[in-house]
């Protein structure tokens, strides 16, 4: 279709357990095809049909919030030019002023590891970075992060955390907020198509909680093993990765043995950055030389 043609689902394909609030707002899609809001004509950069389209659709709807995805789809101009950009950008402003709209623009990230938070992941130009005025990223759980959340490996791709950037600052991996695909079923199957459409939406999730459940008697247990060493002589620690007998994760994991490693190794942490547990230099018996291991404040046990 060449024009924007709202279309609206039936109520049956609304599944309320994931939209709530689906049916107080009615949401319209487009598929336009072959117009662009922004082109190259005569060798200048000019509005295009979409941008007239764009316009009567908003008169006549009056929407909230406009959602142009996937932004590269939205416009015919090099993605790498920043003049180009900013002039696909300026349009976009200029429609949400003086409309007084909010427009969401899905963009996609570059190749390469991408970091939670990160303000330049998208791709092309960082006009684009710089033209949003609320920026944020969507980012596959990490192994690191499917490990300490005990998410088996073959289903971390179904996870994603959602980040503000354009501070270049995200939150620890434990409070960001995070989002589950599921699928839902359509029940639009029919004789010929008996099984029917299955698509994919999002739900909430939360990471298991590290301290839920975890009384002072069982912490205290922990640290006192922390603090009184191993039988050899060696003292515990949190250095090197934890992979070795020494890995006071492994104390921790002994007394919570419900809790996956990751989440032994942020208790840990904690600890650590708290004071709980402090390096100090001892005489390995074993390696027969000077070493770090921890000891515990007693002054700051979990109470």
């Amino acid at each position: 279709m060449n024009a924007i043609t709202p279309i609206k689902a039936p109520p049956a394909t609304v599944d309320l357990r994931h939209h709530p609030r689906s049916g107080e707002r009615l949401a319209f899609y487009g598929c336009p095809k072959g117009v662009k809001l922004a082109e190259m004509k005569n060798g200048s950069r000019q509005s295009g049909a979409l941008e007239k389209q764009l316009r009567a659709w908003i008169e006549k709807r009056r929407p909230d919030l406009v959602v142009l995805d996937p932004y590269v789809k939205v416009h015919a101009l090099e993605e790498n030019d920043n003049g180009a950009m900013d002039f696909v950008c300026d349009l976009l402003a200029t429609l949400a002023i003086e409309y007084d709209i909010a427009i969401d623009a899905p963009h996609h990230t570059r190749k390469g590891q991408l970091t939670p938070g990160d303000a330049d992941s998208g791709r092309g130009g960082s006009a684009v970075r710089d033209a949003g005025r609320l920026v944020y990223t969507l980012t596959n759980m990490s192994e690191d992060e499917a490990k300490a959340f005990g998410v088996n490996p073959e289903d971390r791709a179904a996870y994603v955390r959602l980040d503000k950037a354009k501070v270049n600052l995200a939150p620890p991996a434990r409070i960001a907020e995070w989002f589950k695909l599921v699928g839902v079923r359509l029940d639009n199957g029919n004789d010929e198509y008996p099984n029917g459409d299955e698509v994919q939406t999002v739900v909430p999730w939360n990471p298991p909680k590290v301290w839920e459940g975890l009384s002072s008697t069982i912490l205290n247990a922990a640290l006192t093993e922390i603090d009184n060493g191993m039988p050899n002589g060696q003292r515990y620690t949190d250095a090197g990765g934890g992979k070795g007998t020494r890995a006071a994760w492994r104390v921790v994991h002994k007394h919570c043995p419900d809790r996956t490693e990751g989440q032994c190794r942020e208790i840990v942490r904690t600890w650590r950055r708290n004071c709980v547990l402090y390096e100090e230099e001892y005489d390995d018996p074993i390696d027969r030389r000077k070493r770090n291991g921890l000891r515990l404040d007693t002054t700051k046990r979990p109470s």
